[in-house]
């Protein structure tokens, strides 16, 4: 060999590639492919990010103190119980290189995050899909793929990029039936929108069960996306496991800062989620009434689905989009080549996608 050799398998790991950001686009660009915060982060966080700029040669608290506390007062839990990091995905990276080896098995539905295969093969394990419907997660799908090398259970609720959730009931029959060792990981990223009654973003069933694992992200709701944090609560005995393999410093002071600021605003925060309520259910209406189907969402964001006529698919609506400086999110990575993910973004971005998108079905 002349030269170094990844291990088995990574190779064989189709790279992440993000949403279009505009570049190349004339004129003004409304970038709605990345779920980025409509009404952007509080004023206070970004406040809170500015003073800290006197102090940037001073390594952060590596123990994320502060964050934490506050972490635990705003969702209830024990900080001793939460680990920060650069994002949510750094932390789902760490949880499969900790359980994650060749010869094991990790779980995820059909239209699942593409992080899940990533994090899986790239430890030599092996990514099994379990079939969804109607583009939800399918527990009884779920339960049947389990074998006796599945070590991981990767469940996005609600599921990035479809918007649909699993409700609590059939969460926690998931976690019910499946196997003690199996941990399951819930990526509850945009839990934040959700208000339906029957949704369970998974905190009481990390508190009841010694074998469940929840991640947030302060890059949504929170406007926060450019800092790169998150968090996961999990056992006593994950966590601990966690702090013993990850980075000293994996959360930077400025982000911290600017996280706790978020936390405490939550004027803001409930402006948020009461904009995107608002303009979500304006964006479904709008545009299935064009003809075009729309997967019921609970997110800030929706799934779009076009014919596969030519000169009507989902392609020709995205460069027609771009054309008009409207950036979309093609999701045919996620086994969904007829459709594009809507970011819910201001009122003047909402009205202009769905004025543009009436120009594109009824051109001829």
């Amino acid at each position: 060999m002349s030269r170094p050799v990844p291990k088995p398998g990574i190779l064989e790991i189709a790279p992440y590639v993000p949403g279009k950001s505009g570049a190349g686009v004339h004129g003004r660009v409304f970038k709605l492919s990345a779920n980025e915060a409509a009404l952007g982060p509080s004023p206070k966080a970004v406040e809170a990010f500015m003073q800290t700029a006197a102090r940037l040669d001073v390594y952060p608290d590596g123990s994320a103190r502060a964050l934490r506390e506050a972490i635990g007062k705003a969702f209830n839990i024990d900080p001793a119980n939460v680990v920060c990091g650069v994002g949510s995905g750094e932390l789902l990276h760490t949880i499969a290189n900790i359980y994650l080896g060749p010869g094991d098995e990790a779980i995820h539905t059909t239209h699942g995050f593409l992080l899940y295969p990533i994090a899986t093969m790239s430890n030599g394990a092996t990514s099994v899909i379990a079939p969804e419907k109607n583009y939800t997660a399918d527990v009884d799908a779920i339960l049947a793929a389990v074998t006796p090398r599945t070590k991981i259970v990767w469940l996005a609720n609600p599921n990035n990029p479809t918007g649909t959730y699993v409700n609590a009931s059939e969460l926690r029959r998931l976690r019910a039936s499946l196997p003690p060792q199996v941990l399951l990981v819930l990526d509850s990223a945009y839990a934040d929108f959700v208000s339906s009654a029957d949704y369970e973003a998974g905190i009481e069933l990390v508190k009841e069960t010694d074998n469940t694992v929840m991640a947030r992200t302060f890059s949504k709701i929170y406007g926060l996306a450019a800092v790169r944090l998150g968090f996961i609560f999990g056992p006593p005995h994950l966590i601990d496991v966690v702090n013993r393999v990850r980075d000293p410093f994996n959360a930077n002071g400025p982000a911290m800062q600017a996280a706790i600021a978020a936390l405490a605003d939550t004027a803001h925060y409930q402006a948020a989620q009461a904009h995107n309520a608002k303009w979500r259910a304006w964006l479904t209406d709008e545009i299935s009434k064009l003809g075009l189907t729309v997967t019921p969402s609970v997110t800030n964001f929706i799934l779009i689905h076009f014919p596969s006529t030519p000169g009507k698919t989902a392609a020709d609506a995205d460069a027609f989009l771009t054309a008009r400086g409207l950036i979309l999110r093609a999701v045919a990575a996620y086994q969904l080549p007829q459709a594009l993910r809507l970011s819910v973004g201001t009122e003047e971005a909402n009205r202009l996608v769905v004025e543009t998108l009436r120009d594109f079905v009824s051109a001829s």
